[in-house]
């Protein structure tokens, strides 16, 4: 079992940045791929960006390709999401999520484990 705790989210103008946290607690959280996704109201849940368990492999959605990068921090069972030149569409709650196997794809249900989220509101 793994439980993730998302933190960072807030209030940012647009062009600003925001950096996401992910805490996992449980074992081998190195063996996991870790996620982020995100979902604004009235909306599906939206793919924003994956990372393989060992951190050599990324991807990205379309839309925040170029701002955002992920990365993670095995020592500190961690993973971030580093979101630049924020735009008011990236308005949405955003979410992480683990599956214990090499690398993840970009639809929710490749992904067993979901933190509760984080609110991220940008202003125009």
């Amino acid at each position: 079992q793994v439980q993730l705790v998302e933190s960072g989210g807030g209030l940012v103008q647009a062009g600003g940045s925001l950096r996401l946290s992910c805490v996992a607690s449980g074992r081998a959280f190195s063996s996991y791929t870790m996620g982020w996704f995100r979902q604004a109201p009235g909306k599906e849940r939206e793919f924003v960006s994956t990372i393989s368990f060992s951190g050599r492999s990324t991807d990205y959605a379309d839309s925040v390709k170029g701002r955002f990068t992920i990365s993670r921090d095995d020592a500190k069972n961690t993973v971030y999401l580093q979101m630049n030149k924020l735009r008011p569409e990236d308005t949405a709650v955003y979410i992480c999520a683990a599956d214990p196997r090499p690398f993840g794809g970009n639809l929710p249900a490749e992904y067993g484990y979901w933190g509760q989220g984080t609110q991220v509101t940008v202003s125009s």
